[in-house]
């Protein structure tokens, strides 16, 4: 009889543990990180190599820190469209007032901040007064900072970029935060992996052991209940928005210091990019839902795959198809998990 309990007992522990892994947001990233993993690598052997490697994370990198502030953003239930270009707002920022006004590198670092965290704010207000959908507010956001983009940086320099970051005071010490990189065994990796990762990490532990983090998943699942219960709703939300806007600024940064010039159209289309990778992360397009490790892993499918496609020497033209079905494959699973865990908490 004792023997027949025990056996039991460990069959419920197992069937516990399963439908706890399968109410996991990011399972689904997990499985698919791994099998595109495996095809690569058995596909071209310059996947593995150390240069290789350097290359798929550094492709990730920026598209990953994007990827978990949009991650927080959709899980609180918004959408950020001008996220993509206010990367290229924020270098512009950066470049006009260094390169042309003479500001020490570190101020003009500052005031891009200080402009992101602007706009961002504004976003959040806009969609939380006007009752809009931030899919709209947030896309004439995109229209008016890519014309302004376009407009200051014509009126500036004559020409639709900026360039010359590296003679700029205090270029040296902001590019060694920004835009150095680390030595693992002869290969450089870019710092912008260490960035990513940070993020990541910060963002997971935000959304999993924080009050605040309980806020996102509240006002993302149901804003009203939220607000009844005391969830400062306006707050969280406009909040999420300079969160993104932040996250612009960081990627901003580390381009502008690394490659030392920008394009005033730079930027324009990544948003969705960074959707794509927060979904196939585990995010739902309704809120509520999501997982900022997910979102990390998404975007390192995303430079798995852009970097294999290259080294396996096929057209580039394939990575299109293969984010369209990583989109419909990521939104149907993760629909499937959500109900499961549904089903797991009653």
């Amino acid at each position: 009889m004792g023997l027949a309990v025990e056996g039991t007992d460990e069959r419920l522990a197992r069937v516990r543990l399963a439908d706890r892994l399968v109410s996991r947001p990011e399972l689904g990233s997990v499985l698919g990180a791994l099998a595109v993993f495996v095809f690569f690598s058995v596909l071209t052997d310059q996947f593995l190599s150390p240069m290789g490697v350097a290359n798929w994370l550094d492709d990730s990198s920026t598209l990953g820190i994007m990827a978990v502030a949009v991650a927080l953003l959709m899980i609180g239930g918004e959408f950020d469209l001008s996220a993509g270009v206010m990367t290229a707002s924020t270098a512009l920022v950066t470049a006009i007032l260094a390169t042309q006004l003479g500001w020490n590198t570190w101020l003009a670092l500052l005031a891009s901040l200080v402009f992101a965290l602007a706009v961002g704010a504004l976003n959040g207000w806009l969609v939380m007064k006007t009752g809009l959908p931030s899919f709209i507010v947030t896309l004439g956001t995109f229209l008016a900072l890519q014309g302004l983009n376009l407009g200051v940086t014509r009126l500036v320099t004559g020409t639709v970029q900026v360039s010359g970051m590296r003679n700029a005071d205090g270029y040296e010490s902001a590019g060694y935060l920004f835009a150095s990189t680390v030595d693992v065994g002869g290969t450089s990796f870019p710092i912008s992996i260490v960035w990513w990762v940070l993020a990541a990490a910060a963002a997971s532990w935000v959304l999993m052991r924080t009050r605040f983090g309980n806020w996102i998943f509240a006002v993302g699942g149901a804003a009203p209940s939220a607000r009844a219960v005391g969830v400062p709703v306006v707050r969280t939300k406009i909040l999420l928005f300079m969160t993104t806007a932040a996250a612009a600024w960081l990627v901003g940064s580390i381009n502008i210091l690394r490659f030392t010039t920008v394009q005033a159209n730079q930027g324009i289309g990544l948003e969705f990019q960074f959707i794509i990778a927060a979904v196939i992360g585990g995010c739902l397009l309704t809120g509520g839902f999501g997982s900022a490790i997910g979102a990390a892993i998404g975007a390192l499918i995303f430079g798995m795959a852009r970097q294999g496609i290259v080294f396996a020497q096929w057209d580039s033209d394939w990575f299109q198809l293969f984010l369209g079905v990583m989109l419909l494959a990521a939104v149907l699973v993760n629909n499937a998990f959500r109900r499961r865990a549904e089903r797991v908490r009653k």
